[in-house]
């Protein structure tokens, strides 16, 4: 394994990773049930989905953070940062979720391949588990840009 210093960095991306996780969820969860009109019906059941798988991205996530030494913070610690993921006031304002969705998506992807480029050639359990969450990552993402081109072809 890496140096002490870079064991730290990536214990820091991985607790980046954990909120940006369990944040989405929260998000998740309330745009699977707020959204109204027949179109909203499959954006929130993939959204309802979502929500277990990354709970379970969290979950890895945080258990990799102990094994290498660090702390799993409590929700104390926690500071919301999805402001394009937040329910809209009009509950029919399913673009607004799309591109929320995306943009959140797109953060938490960046975020792993940062931890990804932190661990290569120094640990390889790491870089694996990131390597695995982000691939889902990028599947919803693809899965959220094809909801949003629809919706901007048929209005």
């Amino acid at each position: 394994m890496a140096d002490q210093a870079l064991r730290d960095q990536i214990v820091e991306g991985l607790i980046e990773v954990y909120w940006m996780e369990l944040e989405a969820a929260l998000n998740f969860i309330a745009c699977s049930i707020n959204p109204d009109g027949v179109r909203a019906a499959e954006i929130k059941q993939s959204l309802a989905g979502d929500v277990v798988a990354e709970v379970g991205h969290a979950q890895a996530v945080a258990a990799r953070i102990k094994e290498l030494g660090g702390t799993v913070p409590g929700s104390q610690a926690f500071k919301a940062t999805q402001t394009s993921l937040q329910p809209p006031e009009d509950s029919t304002d399913i673009v607004t979720v799309i591109r929320g969705v995306i943009d959140a998506e797109t953060a938490v992807i960046e975020q792993y391949n940062h931890v990804i480029a932190l661990c290569d050639g120094v640990d390889y359990v790491t870089q694996d588990l990131c390597i695995r969450c982000l691939a889902d990552e990028e599947t919803h993402k693809v899965e959220f840009q094809g909801f949003l081109k629809e919706y901007e072809t048929r209005g």
